[in-house]
């Protein structure tokens, strides 16, 4: 299995016993946290053995989170497919993406802390950013964005901050409108727009921002 949540094979004949281990094991993350000794539990109390759910997740906890946060990703870009969606502003859009891929959370709030703690050990690896950098991805492709070259990383590299820092908030934020959370998000779009806002500056002036040491040259040594 490779890192990447979206290579779980679609038609292997183990999305049943996937889905339902998942579901049982969201209960019991919440109590007993992100383990292996609470995964076999979930399989076990799903029918399914230990070669089972060798085939299903080989690489346990970490597999079974990932094929979270892409079912998780799936629903968010679902939920951006609605008729309200595209009307809105791009930075509604950012806000309407960020929104519902919390709203998928919701439900499951003590287990995603209990993952988000498992994710910040130094023995999780890459597996919270690369989470992120397919959230952030997810979005942008549910928002038509078809770039491929320097914008590629900075659009996406600029969400997963904006996700991760939301998400964080979200977490610590136990208020039943999730106000706090709405303004945070808000504020976070605001500075993106502002970072765009003194590009598309730097762009009037005939500078590259894509190229720092150049621009930086040519505002230190103008042409003549």
């Amino acid at each position: 299995m490779t890192e990447k949540a979206d290579n779980f094979i679609d038609h292997d004949g183990f999305e049943r016993v996937r889905a339902e281990i998942l579901e049982i094991a969201l209960g019991r993350a919440a109590f007993d946290g992100w383990t292996t000794v609470m995964l076999d539990a979930a399989a076990l109390d799903a029918g399914a053995d230990r070669a089972v759910l060798k085939a299903a997740f080989p690489s346990g906890v970490r597999d079974v989170l990932r094929y979270w946060f892409d079912i998780n990703d799936r629903a968010m870009l679902n939920a951006m497919e609605a008729p309200e969606f595209q009307p809105l502003k791009i930075r509604e859009k950012v806000a309407f993406a960020v929104l519902a891929r919390l709203d998928v959370l919701r439900p499951h709030k003590e287990a995603v802390r209990r993952a988000a703690a498992l994710m910040a050990l130094p023995t999780s690896g890459l597996l919270g950013p690369r989470a992120a950098w397919a959230t952030a991805d997810a979005i942008w492709r549910g928002l038509g964005d078809k770039s491929t070259d320097f914008n590629f990383y900075s659009k996406r590299g600029i969400l997963s901050g904006v996700w991760t820092s939301t998400f964080a908030r979200w977490l610590a934020d136990d208020s039943d409108d999730e106000a706090v959370t709405h303004a945070f998000l808000d504020a976070r779009i605001d500075n993106v727009m502002q970072i765009e806002k003194a590009k598309a500056r730097v762009r009037d002036m005939g500078l590259d921002p894509r190229k720092p040491i150049e621009a930086l040259a040519k505002l230190r040594y103008p042409a003549r």
